[in-house]
């Protein structure tokens, strides 16, 4: 088991999974749902669970001939043989199926919409093999989880967790180009394509900033509505947004060109802090 969660990187689900509890509670205020309705809840997280499962899988599965040549992925699970490739594979399989199923027992549109979701979060695992966008593409995979969320409590579309799911686009892309940077050279001597292999580390990082100001201004413009929207909301939906915007900021600090030995606590650290604590202080006020 601890293999398998190693393989999947089930740590990192901590990105996504706190926008998609924002999204079920903000399901729960408009739609008159009540949050003792913990069945919805419980499906949702099983949603996020088995397509992250299913995505990172999937990713393990077909880098596993490049990894295999990476210095920084020579040891991972299946180029070094703890896990099989077929095993990985099934594990793909099981969760993809498990994830459709899910969204059948949700509601219509969610089950209609789950083989859009996987082509997408499977589809990411492609991109980097064809186009520097592949950032894009992965922002794009996460930002399902507030909507998505949201339309399983609600079965609609709604202003608030579009937006949140547009900043959640743009604020993964942002911190996956900081990531990629640490295999700049590799990618450029296989083939494969990142925003720091086509435009050099200095203009990468610029663009992430550039993405992570969207994400920030996206992240305000939801928060105003929001207030507007939903009039028992005080003030902490308010501080979680600042605090986000902080780390965005701050993580910025932590690398440069040449300077990449905090990528990690950048990545990984502060962007999971960042998710917890603006999500973790939206539902409390919408509890409150």
């Amino acid at each position: 088991m601890k293999d398998y969660l190693s393989l999947v990187k089930f740590s990192h689900t901590i990105f996504a999974l706190p926008f998609a509890l924002l999204g079920v509670f903000l399901g729960f205020y408009q739609g008159g749902i009540y949050v003792s309705d913990w069945i919805v809840l419980l499906k949702v997280i099983a949603c996020m669970v088995f397509a992250r499962t299913a995505a990172m899988g999937f990713n393990r599965y077909v880098d596993r001939s490049i990894d295999k040549v990476n210095p920084r992925t020579s040891q991972r699970e299946i180029p070094s043989g703890i896990v099989g490739k077929n095993q990985a594979l099934m594990l793909v399989l099981m969760s993809s199926g498990l994830f459709v199923l899910t969204t059948y027992f949700i509601n219509d549109i969610c089950f209609y919409l789950s083989p859009v979701a996987l082509l997408i979060i499977l589809g990411y695992s492609y991109t980097k093999r064809f186009t520097a966008f592949c950032h894009l593409v992965l922002g794009l995979g996460l930002s399902l989880a507030p909507i998505g969320a949201y339309l399983a409590v609600t079965g609609r579309f709604d202003i608030i967790p579009i937006l949140y799911s547009f900043s959640v686009l743009f604020w993964v892309a942002g911190f996956d180009i900081i990531y990629a940077m640490q295999d700049a050279d590799f990618d450029r001597a296989n083939q494969l394509y990142s925003m720091p292999v086509k435009l050099g580390g200095v203009r990468a990082l610029l663009i992430s900033s550039f993405l992570h100001v969207l994400s920030s201004l996206l992240i305000l413009y939801a928060a105003l509505l929001a207030g507007k929207l939903i009039p028992t909301l005080y003030w902490f939906h308010w501080l979680g947004a600042f605090i986000f915007i902080g780390l965005l900021i701050y993580q910025h600090t932590l690398v440069g060109p040449k300077n990449l030995a905090r990528v990690n606590r950048a990545f990984f650290t502060t962007n999971g802090v960042a998710s917890i604590l603006f999500c973790g202080f939206f539902i409390i006020d919408l509890l409150i």
